[in-house]
């Protein structure tokens, strides 16, 4: 079998997408252009046996997702008990680990704790915390991809919106069970 360059591989990939039989290089110098390759050269038949998906061994999705669920209910206890660390449990403490809120981009368990400290610095801050429409999908025995929306009830005026919106979050199984590892919350 032979070894295809990834260069050779997007030079075929854009030899494809070239539509004129000829290029203009100057303002008289046309160049002759390539045919397309054809499905049977070995970039384009190694593109197709890239693009299919990989066999997932068998798992059993209700194990990851009453696992996955679990984790977001302890988080939402922890929150509602003013424990911010104990909501920092359901995350990978790992310098992996990404959340995007807004505009900011934060890496790693540590910064997280810090901007949620910062943001929340007391329990009336913090409000009751729940989620609804919640979607677990399972992509494997070990991952887990989950979205939903997120609200906060907060002591205030009546009439004062109330924070909340939407969420992403990837999952990882670890040797301490759900975390999760990517965290997009807006």
């Amino acid at each position: 079998m032979s070894v295809i360059s990834h260069a050779g591989l997007c030079l075929a990939l854009l030899a494809t997408l070239a539509a004129p039989a000829t290029a203009q290089v100057g303002p008289k110098t046309p160049v002759p252009v390539p045919p397309p390759p054809s499905p049977s050269d070995p970039p384009i038949a190694a593109l197709r046996i890239a693009a299919r998906p990989l066999p997932v061994p068998a798992f059993d999705r209700a194990e990851v997702e009453a696992g996955v669920r679990a984790v977001l209910d302890a988080q939402v206890e922890a929150w509602n008990a003013g424990s911010i660390r104990g909501y920092m449990e359901g995350y990978a403490e790992a310098d992996s680990l990404v959340f995007l809120s807004g505009t900011a981009v934060r890496r790693g368990w540590e910064e997280a704790l810090y901007a949620y400290l910062r943001s929340y610095p007391d329990t009336g801050a913090m409000g009751i915390l729940s989620f609804d429409e919640v979607s677990v999908e399972p992509l494997s025995g070990v991952h887990a991809l989950v979205w939903g929306r997120w609200h906060l009830l907060v002591d205030g005026p009546a009439d004062a919106a109330q924070p909340g919106g939407l969420f992403t979050l990837l999952f990882v199984r670890t040797d301490q069970g759900w975390r999760i590892v990517h965290d997009h919350t807006s």
